[in-house]
């Protein structure tokens, strides 16, 4: 019997580890992503090995040599900071010091470490290999590429009703079913997560199919994603994968998103108000397969609120006295709260909104740009909102926990490439002209300063609006 405090590892997995091991070391930058998304998509995390009561996993493993690989490389360098960067630091810090303060106890310490080293090494190590946006698009094509045979290998789990993966440990050798509908899980730790893999990097693959030369890979991507999520059996990630779709239509609309934002919300309170249960209470009628548990969510967050004074500072040790099945907190939201108090749940969030407002400045500053990197960058945020939404049924703790953190690190990287295509208006109008410059402008956004007058401007340098970013063709390779 394989328990947490052991270690297992058997020689295919042992060889897989090794190979993926090699690989991020010498594997040139742009190929560097490779390994963790093989790993994510062909590794079970039953795989670990314990060093002095640590239990390193696969991917914690990889995470290791990656840093090993930033060291001998020298890529250790050039790092820009985000505001992302902040809210993920500050967010990993109040987690792990609350948590720790609650329990007071060296097992504590040692589980908040591990928190410490997921975040901190993926998130870090994901910024330091991504300088640009043909980073993140090449990332994304090399994650279409090996969500195919995933898709396959679900697939077949589905109609032989076997796991292949089972060889790895922690997953079954036979397919869950659930009232009647088959669960598919492939490598991850549940077939929720397994569905949620699928939905939340659909927007990936939808949003690089404007992309010029990669619409086959694209249509794969997306066929893919959809055989993940339907062989996986679940609500919830359909859920995701719709409210991922929503975002990728509402692009003719962005520049309305505030108002289309406070009428959802004065929507949700209405409702709220008329009727009979709170508004929270529609989850639990939402229904795509039998099984589904959505009513259970829908306690959830009722108990969680009734019990706000109990776990809003330090956190709760045990949820399971507010109600039938609740020990388990399937929402990562209720989840942060309720192992280090309201303020870790406040920076969980205080990133989400950070990466929304990110994608939104990214893709106005992108205006001189090709539609299909702007779109690719929408698509950033409609995966994070797929993200948003499939943490309402979900907390993660496989392989997920990886394209969480990567997503966070493109968002980031393409806010910092929007940061340096920006020149400030004022040093624009003071530099004297240097030959001729060619500048393409939008309207002016409403914080910006008015406009000198045309008699005012450097000659040879028109000012109608807001600065766009350069062609490529003028921009210097990191």
């Amino acid at each position: 019997m394989i328990t947490d405090n052991t270690t297992f590892i058997n020689p295919i997995g042992a060889a897989f580890i090794l190979l993926m091991c090699v690989l991020i070391v010498v594997l040139p930058r742009k190929y560097a992503l490779v390994p963790f998304i093989l790993v994510i998509c062909f590794m079970t995390m039953g795989q670990r090995v314990l060093v002095v009561g640590l239990n390193f996993t696969m991917f914690r493993i990889l995470v290791f040599f990656g840093w090993i690989r930033l060291l001998i490389r020298g890529e250790i360098r050039g790092l820009k900071w985000h505001p992302i960067d902040t809210a993920v630091v500050l967010y990993v810090i109040s987690n792990a010091t609350i948590y720790t303060l609650q329990w007071r106890t060296w097992e504590a310490f040692v589980n908040r470490s591990g928190l410490f080293y997921n975040a901190f090494g993926l998130y870090f190590l994901f910024r330091f290999l991504l300088h640009d946006l043909e980073d993140v698009r090449r990332g994304i094509r090399q994650l279409a590429t090996f969500a195919v045979p995933l898709a396959i290998s679900m697939m077949v789990e589905k109609l032989t009703e076997r796991n292949a993966f089972a060889v790895f440990g922690a997953v079954p050798l036979f397919t869950v079913v659930r009232e009647g509908v088959l669960r598919c899980q492939g490598p991850f730790a549940h077939p929720i997560l397994a569905g949620t893999f699928g939905a939340t990097i659909f927007p990936f693959f939808a949003a690089m199919f404007r992309d010029k030369g990669r619409k086959l890979l694209a249509m794969a991507g997306m066929l893919s994603s959809l055989v993940i999520v339907g062989t996986a059996g679940s609500s919830g990630p359909v859920m995701a994968l719709l409210f991922g779709v929503l975002a990728l239509v509402m692009w003719p609309m962005r520049d309305y998103l505030r108002a289309v934002r406070w009428g959802l919300l004065i929507s949700l309170v209405g409702l709220h108000l008329v009727m009979k249960a709170p508004v929270w209470f529609l989850i639990g009628r939402i229904t795509v397969f039998s099984g589904n548990t959505g009513w259970h969510r829908s306690y959830l967050i009722d108990q969680a609120i009734a019990h706000f004074w109990e776990w809003w500072l330090l956190g709760t040790r045990d949820t399971a006295h507010w109600g039938r099945l609740l020990s388990d907190v399937t929402n990562q939201y209720i989840n942060e709260g309720a192992d280090a108090g309201f303020l870790t749940m406040v920076l969980f969030i205080l990133i989400i909104v950070r990466c929304f407002r990110t994608v939104g400045v990214s893709v106005r500053a992108m205006q001189d740009g090709s539609f299909a990197s702007r779109f690719q960058v929408w698509g950033l945020g409609a995966s994070l909102l797929a993200h948003a939404v499939t943490f309402i049924s979900v907390s993660y703790f496989d392989q997920n926990i990886l394209i969480w953190y990567l997503l966070l690190a493109m968002i980031s990287t393409v806010g910092v490439a929007a940061q340096a295509s920006e020149v400030p208006l004022k040093e624009l109008a003071t530099a004297p002209a240097k030959g001729p410059l060619r500048l393409t402008w939008n309207r002016a956004p409403a914080h910006k300063a008015p406009l000198a007058s045309e008699a005012e401007q450097p000659q040879g340098r028109p000012v109608t609006g807001a600065l766009l970013p350069r062609p490529q063709s003028q921009r210097r390779t990191p």
